[in-house]
């Protein structure tokens, strides 16, 4: 055996050390329904993850609405209840004021949260009241064929937007996030990815604080994830990463909106 050889069976050693992993008990072993190169799956694990390491899968509920997001049910071993469309947030209050003791959370797309649920969304936390909202944001309506969303980018092309999303005709993109950071009843806001393992570390150090100011009744906590959506951007998982980075994280930069300490991105650029 030469030099060169053993350095490659070293390398591919390393490899398979660094992808063995101890599947969360939280996770449940459940054949993948996500495109491939969504992000949802990644999120769940982080959701699993971090139930886990807390000790609180017996007292963790989580809903989740019409969408992609609904398919959280099938991988996550909690209690899970389903909302209508864009009812989640009132859903979870529902909960956590009935069991107070419980750690609530909802689970909820752009489309879902952002369109027909912002009503919902906005007075929930404006009421400050003391739950987790998860929000995938992949700025298009994914499970029902590639429509523009609240969060469409200007110029981005969604099937109801074949020539790209039109300012004048069809409004601005909504920075939903940026709203509900300025509510008094919103105690944690922050905008985190998971295209890289630096922000999936960084997202789960996020739902880790959220679940944990819970537990303290701090008030809501809303994660934000920029997303990517493979299948309706007519891109492979690939150029949709690099799509994001290029385009969606300069509309939607990453980083805390409002968190306890007093910084914010707003705080950082000095505005």
């Amino acid at each position: 055996m030469n030099e060169r050889t053993m350095l490659i069976e070293e390398e591919n050693i390393c490899i398979q050390e660094n992808l063995v992993y101890e599947k969360p008990k939280t996770l449940l072993d459940t054949p993948m329904h996500y495109c491939p190169g969504c992000a949802h799956g990644v999120v769940h694990r982080l959701l699993a993850e971090a139930i886990d390491e807390l000790g609180i899968q017996e007292d963790t509920i989580g809903v989740a609405p019409v969408g992609c997001s609904v398919f959280a049910y099938n991988y996550l071993d909690i209690d899970m209840q389903e909302a209508a469309h864009g009812r989640a947030s009132a859903v979870a209050t529902g909960i956590k004021r009935v069991l107070p003791d419980k750690y609530v959370f909802s689970y909820q797309g752009d489309g879902d949260l952002a369109a027909i649920g912002t009503g919902e969304t906005l007075h929930t936390c404006n009421r400050g009241e003391n739950i987790l909202i998860v929000f995938i944001n992949n700025g298009i309506y994914g499970m029902t064929g590639g429509q523009m969303a609240p969060t469409t980018l200007e110029g981005m092309k969604t099937t109801t937007t074949p020539f790209g999303r039109n300012v004048s005709l069809m409004g601005h993109p909504l920075k939903i996030t940026d709203l509900i950071a300025q509510l008094p009843g919103v105690y944690y806001a922050t905008r985190v990815a998971v295209n890289t393992p630096g922000n999936v570390r960084k997202a789960k150090k996020a739902i880790l604080k959220s679940f944990q100011y819970q537990k303290e009744k701090k008030g809501l906590c809303f994660i934000e994830v920029v997303s990517n959506c493979p299948s309706n951007w007519k891109m492979t998982p690939l150029e949709s990463n690099k799509w994001l980075e290029e385009n969606m994280f300069p509309f939607y930069p990453l980083g805390d909106l409002k968190s306890p300490d007093g910084k914010s991105i707003k705080a950082a650029k000095g505005e």
